[in-house]
């Protein structure tokens, strides 16, 4: 079983075999939360970090969490050649094969069409998505990215898709409904909207068009959870 829970922008908990694996942390000075938020109040424990890219809404609270709960980030060499020279525990990879982090769970790192760069201007290599995998279950979580038409070349039985569904600095809804398409999945968690006014979407909208299409489109609420089996 994979538990993911959702809090808010692209910032997301998996539960994989009692491993907390934590996606682009951004909750301090998110506007989507209350100002009195208090990261602590929420998580107890985190395993790993993943960070798909070195923007600030989706690193800002890296560093932190890394070092409270000694949690190890993956992401790419130079994003993890940030946070090593800041004291933090790393594990680097790039486009290539399946590392096995703990028994049964591989994550990939895959191509991602979109920036990176740190606040501080620091390059932050690469932009990237993950594709995860535990025994029969693989799930893909995009990352920031435009729709590209190579993503039909990852041959995976998925299910579920995470893909930004905000528009303007990544795919749009239609996009996504598209990306699913080449992908081969019906089941898709949309991230990456409504946190700010360039990427406000109508959920009504976006629900029916992939309804008639006859996927299902998740758009969570704070702290709620889909369970793959």
């Amino acid at each position: 079983m994979i538990k993911i829970k959702y809090y808010t922008h692209s910032t997301l908990l998996l539960l994989i075999e009692r491993k907390k694996i934590l996606v682009d942390p951004f909750f301090t000075g998110n506007p989507k939360l209350n100002k009195k938020f208090n990261i602590l109040k929420t998580i107890n424990k985190i395993d790993y970090i993943l960070v798909t890219h070195a923007h600030i809404d989706h690193t800002k609270d890296v560093e932190f969490i890394s070092k409270k709960f000694n949690a190890i980030i993956i992401s790419n060499y130079e994003i993890c050649a940030y946070y090593k020279k800041k004291q933090c525990k790393t594990f680097s990879f790039n486009f290539g094969s399946f590392i096995n982090i703990n028994k049964n769970i591989f994550i990939k790192y895959v191509y991602a069409l979109h920036s990176s760069s740190f606040e501080d201007g620091t390059y932050g290599g690469n932009p990237g998505g993950f594709i995860i995998k535990y025994n029969t279950r693989i799930i893909y979580i995009s990352g920031d990215t435009d729709l590209f038409y190579n993503m039909k070349k990852f041959k995976f039985k998925f299910k579920l898709l995470i893909l930004p569904i905000g528009g303007r600095y990544t795919m749009n809804i239609k996009d996504a409904l598209y990306a699913s398409k080449l992908l081969n999945c019906n089941y898709i968690l949309g991230v990456h909207y409504n946190t700010f006014p360039e990427i406000v979407i109508n959920k009504k909208k976006a629900l029916n068009l992939f309804k008639k299409k006859k996927k299902k489109l998740f758009l969570l609420n704070y702290n709620k959870n889909i369970i793959i089996k």
